[in-house]
């Protein structure tokens, strides 16, 4: 059976960047971009962390009025955001 898994990869720039994938092989969240690889692995850790915590998630609507969340470190940072959902019920 596969688990949800983080992913960590380079980008174009050069920055580092993590997703985490559903069983399904969707993208759940997607982190923003870290200067090194240990530095993304750390916003793993975070994620871990900080994901239990219901407190921690903030949904909002964008300007085409799909939803998405972000999750929050307890400093309110952004670790990291969710894909697209056509409705607010579909992003919760």
């Amino acid at each position: 059976m596969n688990h949800p898994k983080f992913e960590v990869y380079e980008g174009k720039n050069g920055k580092h960047y993590f997703r985490l994938t559903a069983r399904n092989g969707q993208n759940v969240l997607s982190s923003q971009g870290y200067a090194s690889k240990a530095s993304c692995k750390n916003g793993i850790e975070s994620v871990k962390n900080n994901g239990t915590s219901g407190d921690r998630f903030e949904i909002k609507e964008a300007a085409n009025g799909k939803f998405y969340f972000n999750l929050l470190a307890g400093n309110k940072q952004v670790i990291g955001k969710s894909q697209m959902y056509a409705s607010k019920k579909s992003c919760q």
